[in-house]
């Protein structure tokens, strides 16, 4: 069953942080709408707070069992009975009776225990190794001004570069606490990942692209946004009625058409403008 709680707060990443530790959800269980843009006013006057309504899905409450008038009206007490009175019975003649026979002993049943599974230990992935990158290729150039970008953010990541089909390179940031790298919702690596395709693109022939990830956070993130496109389609079907997911990137958004594109009866669009461009789950007969 679906629900929706409003909450507010001086931003709106803040305020749908409000809801989620409200409702104790993670953010991809949750769709969110904004209702109203934070104002900061003139002079402390006039401001107002953002606010968003969030929906999640409440499990259905138990059905109530009705009484009967049966069950509700109170048992009618019985009157007391007059004991019975009953005629002295003759005393039965004794009967010999022979001792039972003992029977064989069996030998006990051995008690066959359960066989317990074991499962074999999952195989650790094997450390990624990644190829010195020619002199005076893209390659390098890309994993110079990276590293640059990063010593001046004060990390000790190293990036590796490589080339995948076409004029696509592929580039992975190794090291250690990469959290911030990565940042909220993969942010902080789409901004590495804009500043590499702009600065290195326009000093190379040629169009280019390229993908900044660490700790495969990209693919991780793939398949949180399918299997959360999955359910909100799911509940479209349940209800026959359209849902628009919270804003996404043009990355995040292609995920989400994509993931959906075969599914019958279900049928998206993208509605809005960036930076508040949102997926349209619509349901179609």
């Amino acid at each position: 069953m679906e629900k929706t709680i409003v909450t507010s707060g001086k931003t709106i990443d803040l305020a749908i942080e409000a809801a989620l530790t409200q409702l104790g959800l993670d953010r991809d269980s949750v769709s969110v709408q904004v209702l109203q843009q934070a104002k900061s006013g003139f002079l402390g006057l006039g401001a107002q707070p953002a606010k968003v309504e969030v929906t999640y899905e409440a499990p259905d409450p138990a059905p109530k069992v009705a009484l009967s008038s049966a069950s509700r009206s109170k048992p009618k007490a019985k009157k007391p009975e007059a004991p019975k009175t009953e005629a002295p019975k003759a005393e039965p003649k004794p009967v010999k009776t022979e001792a039972p026979k003992a029977a064989p002993a069996k030998a006990p049943k051995a008690e066959r225990k359960p066989e317990s599974k074991v499962e074999a230990p999952k195989e650790p992935k094997a450390p990624k190794t990644f190829a010195l990158a020619e002199p005076g290729s893209v390659e390098e150039k890309i994993e110079v001004f990276l590293k640059g970008l990063l010593e001046h953010m004060g990390s000790d990541a190293i990036p590796h570069a490589w080339k995948e089909e076409g004029n696509t390179y592929k580039v992975e940031l190794v090291g250690e606490d990469l959290g911030f790298l990565i940042g909220r919702r993969g942010d902080t690596l789409d901004a590495l990942q804009h500043l590499a395709n702009y600065s290195v693109g326009r000093n190379v022939e040629g169009h280019i692209r390229i993908s900044v990830d660490a700790e495969d956070y990209r693919e991780k993130r793939e398949d949180s946004l399918r299997r959360y496109a999955r359910k909100k389609a799911q509940q479209v079907l349940k209800a026959r009625r359209r849902t628009t997911l919270e804003p996404m990137n043009a990355y995040e958004r292609h995920v989400i058409h994509a993931a959906l594109q075969d599914m019958e009866n279900i049928t998206t669009h993208s509605t809005g403008t960036e930076p508040n461009r949102r997926v349209v789950i619509e349901f179609v007969r």
